[in-house]
């Protein structure tokens, strides 16, 4: 197979976009919601995700020369790999910030640096599962639906990505809503640009030329010099990181997703040798692991992963060159600095349709790749990140209103009355934030079990909530000043709820008949 060939030209472009976004939207995350300063992101945080990115992406560009070599073919394509957007907007909104708030609240000298260590935890622990994943992930997936894994994603691409870069597409509509028609056109209408032009690298081009035009660009002051920032390992503050009230307070988050992660990644796999090329599943996804790992090392935040779409990246022509060449180009970026200089020339919603479609086909896939008649457990997988969603933005409201902000008064029990006026149960949203993914997947899986009569099933899942409820690790929530968080005691009152479901599921036997004439 030759070294380098015209589709890897695609390939990069496609797979160094992707991750360029995500690596421009992190960066804005980190800046403005968690309030890091450049010493942080740009010291450290930054220069620990290349680490990642360029090893991985070198690895997996070697397993699929080794694999070209090994079956004597040259259309072998390498595994696309990078930063995963649903652990990038989890671990912001559902890890650091309040980590982060809670500091504040504690009166801590250093919230940021609080927040940072909460994140490197929650990385390396997702990099720890997945490493561990790869040796019993047949047994994690044959124990899980798949609607119960993918509705928990949609739920949280939806709420995380897809409606919030909704309302940036709409606030800026002739940037945001001429990228999308691009994407539209190039990803849902299957057709290619005239010069063999990438989609994602259209989109983008185009986007900064409106941006820029419309005075959408960033109006301050240009970055200063570029600047070496070479990677240096932070074990003093992964190892700090791992305090028990971090551990207590972000299980619910950290393990699921790097469940999630492993389960994800072994269907890339599957699909990949769909598509032709196998790879041997336990070194792909220990490498994917020890990325996530590094990344902590080195002070990132952020897990990565293998990405969806391999046939495609086949499709295009891309062979091994194109996943190298992203790795070395993130890296140059993120290691001389000059990854603020392509934020500042390219605008965030330049390259906002491709994260509104990432969270799109995220959740289409969670209809896609399930039996059809599982779609109401995928809905019911779904509500609950869209509930959290609803729960940030009524906060969110409060801070605009002066509450939980300086100066202004504290969050307490005294808010559920006011909302009751209009008829919000916000205590509800409140209570499904506290552990969302245990409970979207648990809901899920629960209802896959009533949809095919495994009574029994139905109820083993309402167990494990009741359990989790008890032991404070779901809904359970208490005010902070500006946050309600997961209060570290039995949240009784769920754990009967779920109790009673158990029993009424065992009970079903005996107490229902079969009646296949009813229509759904």
């Amino acid at each position: 197979m030759k070294r380098f060939v015209r589709g890897d030209l695609d390939g990069f472009f496609g797979l160094a976009l992707d991750n360029l976004i995500l690596l421009l939207v992190l960066s804005g995350l980190c800046r403005y919601v968690l309030g890091f300063d450049d010493a942080l992101l740009v010291g450290r945080i930054l220069p620990g995700a290349a680490v990642s990115l360029l090893v991985g992406n070198l690895y997996y560009a070697h397993q699929a020369r080794k694999l070209a070599r090994q079956t004597g073919r040259d259309d072998v394509c390498a595994l696309p790999y990078g930063l995963n957007a649903v652990t990038v907007f989890a671990f912001v909104f559902l890890v650091m910030l309040p980590a982060k708030l809670a500091a504040q609240a504690a009166g801590a000298a250093d919230p940021a640096r609080i927040a940072w260590q909460a994140g490197l935890l929650a990385c390396f622990s997702c990099g720890l599962i997945e490493l561990a994943g790869s040796f019993v992930v047949e047994r994690i997936r044959r124990a899980t639906p798949r609607a119960a894994l993918l509705s928990t994603l949609a739920g949280l691409a939806l709420a995380f990505i897809s409606l919030g870069f909704l309302f940036r597409t709409y606030a800026s509509p002739v940037v945001g809503l001429t990228t999308l028609a691009v994407i539209l056109l190039g990803y849902f209408g299957r057709v290619r640009f005239r010069g063999g032009l990438p989609v994602g690298l259209v989109a983008v081009a185009l986007g900064t030329a409106l941006a820029w035009g419309t005075g959408v660009a960033p109006t301050g002051s240009a970055p200063g010099a570029p600047a070496l920032h070479l990677p240096v390992p932070v074990l003093g503050d992964l190892v700090a990181s791992f305090r028990l009230d971090f551990i207590v307070s972000y299980f619910a988050i950290v393990v699921p997703m790097g469940l999630f992660i492993v389960a994800g990644s072994m269907q890339n796999l599957e699909s990949a040798e769909a598509a032709g090329d196998r790879y041997p599943a336990r070194p792909s996804l220990a490498v994917n692991g020890f990325g996530s790992m590094a990344a902590a090392l080195f002070g990132s935040c952020f897990p990565t992963t293998l990405y969806i779409g391999h046939p495609g990246w086949k499709a295009m022509g891309a062979r091994a060159a194109y996943s190298s060449l992203s790795g070395v180009f993130l890296a140059l970026l993120c290691f001389t600095g000059t990854l603020a200089h392509v934020a500042y020339l390219i605008p965030v919603e330049a390259g906002m349709a491709i994260l509104l479609w990432i969270g799109i086909v995220m959740s289409a896939q969670a209809f896609q790749a399930t039996p059809a008649h599982h779609a109401p457990a995928v809905v019911i997988g779904i509500l609950p990140g869209l509930a959290t969603w609803g729960s940030l933005m009524a906060k969110a409201g409060l801070h605009a209103a002066g509450l939980g902000v300086a100066g202004g008064a504290a969050f307490s029990a005294e808010l559920l009355p006011k909302f009751l006026q209009s008829d919000v149960y916000i205590a509800g949203a409140f209570a499904l934030e506290q552990g969302v993914v245990f409970t979207a997947m648990i809901l899920s899986a629960m209802t896959v079990a009533v949809i095919e009569r495994r009574f029994t099933g139905a109820a083993v899942w309402c167990a494990i909530a009741a359990l989790l409820s008890a032991t404070g690790l779901m809904h359970g929530y208490q005010y902070a000043f500006a946050d309600t968080v997961l209060a570290l005691r039995p949240a009784w009152p769920y754990a009967l709820g779920y109790g009673l479901m158990a029993l009424l599921f065992i009970s079903a036997r005996w107490l229902t008949t079969p009646d296949d004439s009813v229509t759904h």
